[in-house]
């Protein structure tokens, strides 16, 4: 994992790579909560990458290895970062990679497909589509925040109980079931609630709470 963040990226200080002391304090500001480093960096990474991906760029991995890697150099400038929460530091991040990341693509885009993407944006830009962008987004950074809002263990268990798609998601079931020594329908109940607690910060949040 560390050999791939080490890798110079569009944007980057091109004199500044990974070292082990730098990405273990990363580990460390991540997991200031008490929480495994390890898992914490693991559960961010992630949440970066669909990020990323819900805003259809190209290489969501790369993208969320970009943005820890930047973390990880400021923290090494620094020494600390205290101006935000881990997370909510890393998602300011993520927006100013991703929007570096459109506006190099928009450079090395032929002009034709330029005009065309530029033409879309336009339909795109009808009041109903960007009520309904900017609803979608809303509800995205209103579940971002309510899922902080969880103990980890929680967060773990609601985000691992939804992941996968049909069979996969109930073998996934399954093995978090043995790994927490519990049944499949004490699984399913402890899941539902969690997922009660989360739908009323959601209605909370999207009503301006």
């Amino acid at each position: 994992m560390v050999e791939k963040l080490t890798t110079p990226k569009a944007g980057s200080k091109r004199d500044w790579a990974l070292t082990q002391n730098a990405f273990e304090q990363l580990l460390g500001w991540l997991g200031q909560d008490s929480e495994p480093g390890g898992e914490c960096y693991l559960e961010m990474r992630q949440r970066l990458v669909l990020y990323f991906d819900r805003k259809n760029c190209l290489s969501p991995d790369e993208l969320a290895d970009e943005t820890l890697n930047r973390v990880a150099r400021r923290l090494e400038e620094e020494g600390a970062i205290i101006s935000d929460a881990p997370a909510h530091y890393c998602y300011i991040v993520a927006r100013l990679v991703f929007l570096e990341s459109v506006r190099e693509r928009q450079r090395q885009e032929p002009l034709d497909e330029r005009l065309s993407a530029q033409a879309a944006a336009k339909v795109a830009a009808s009041p109903e589509a960007s009520e309904e962008q900017q609803a979608r987004e809303r509800r995205w950074e209103c579940l971002e925040r309510c899922l902080g809002k969880l103990e980890a263990d929680d967060r773990e268990l609601i985000i691992g109980y939804y992941r996968g798609e049909e069979r996969a998601k109930i073998e996934n079931r399954r093995a978090m079931a043995v790994k927490l020594g519990v049944t499949m329908n004490a699984l399913s109940i402890r899941a539902c609630r969690l997922r009660d607690k989360l739908e009323s910060c959601l209605r909370e949040c999207l009503s301006g709470g």
